[in-house]
């Protein structure tokens, strides 16, 4: 059984997404064992909460110094002994100690199809307003592993989806999660899940 935590900042639908899954059976071999979250209004919270899961609220603003939190983020993490680490819209920088840790156990979900659009300054609504002022056809979302850089760990899953004529950002966003998030997401942890991805170095390959 693959235990994850799932960490998130705000409303939680890519959560909501994997506890479907699970509850649905498209997610096997996988349980939650924490939501973790560093803002305390997050809805996030809420989600788990309503599923019986765990939920937690970590936030830098209460420690002395990032080094402090990043030092006990750590250490709770540690004491659930998950396998995997999903960041699901974690807008907290993750510790390079954690990196290190959890080599090729951290997973993220991006909202466009990297190497495009992606990195430092890339996140939320910036991400589709930067997709719609290039005037690219299509976009999408990426779930990758995390490294020590920005949106440049080794791509698990892509997904593409169409730009259409009258796109707002808001708008954009919703069918880039409709269409792409909520599905490559929860796909990518039952094929963790099941054994079926291995890394070599920056290409990760995904067994039948």
């Amino acid at each position: 059984m693959l235990k994850i935590a799932v960490c998130v900042s705000g409303g939680g639908t890519n959560l909501q997404a994997i506890i479907d899954g699970i509850e649905q059976k498209t997610i096997t071999n996988t349980e939650i064992a924490v939501v973790i979250s560093n803002n305390p209004g997050a809805y996030a919270l809420e989600r788990a909460k309503k599923h019986g899961i765990e939920a937690v609220c970590i936030s830098p603003k209460e420690y002395e110094s990032r080094a402090a939190f990043n030092e006990d983020f750590l250490r709770r993490l540690d004491a659930y002994e998950v396998d995997l680490v999903v960041l699901a819209g974690f807008l907290v920088v993750i510790p390079e100690q954690m990196i290190a840790k959890y080599r090729n156990r951290i997973i993220n979900i991006h909202p466009s199809l990297i190497p495009s659009f992606c990195g430092t300054g890339y996140y939320g609504l910036k991400v589709h307003e930067g997709v719609l002022a290039r005037g690219v056809k299509v976009t999408g979302a990426t779930v990758h592993f995390v490294d020590e850089g920005t949106d440049t760990g080794p791509i698990i899953l892509q997904k593409a989806v169409e730009v259409q004529e009258g796109d707002t950002p808001e708008i954009l966003q919703r069918r880039v999660m409709e269409q792409a998030e909520w599905k490559i997401m929860p796909q990518a942890i039952d094929l963790i899940a099941n054994g079926k991805v291995t890394v070599t170095g920056k290409t990760v390959h995904i067994s039948k």
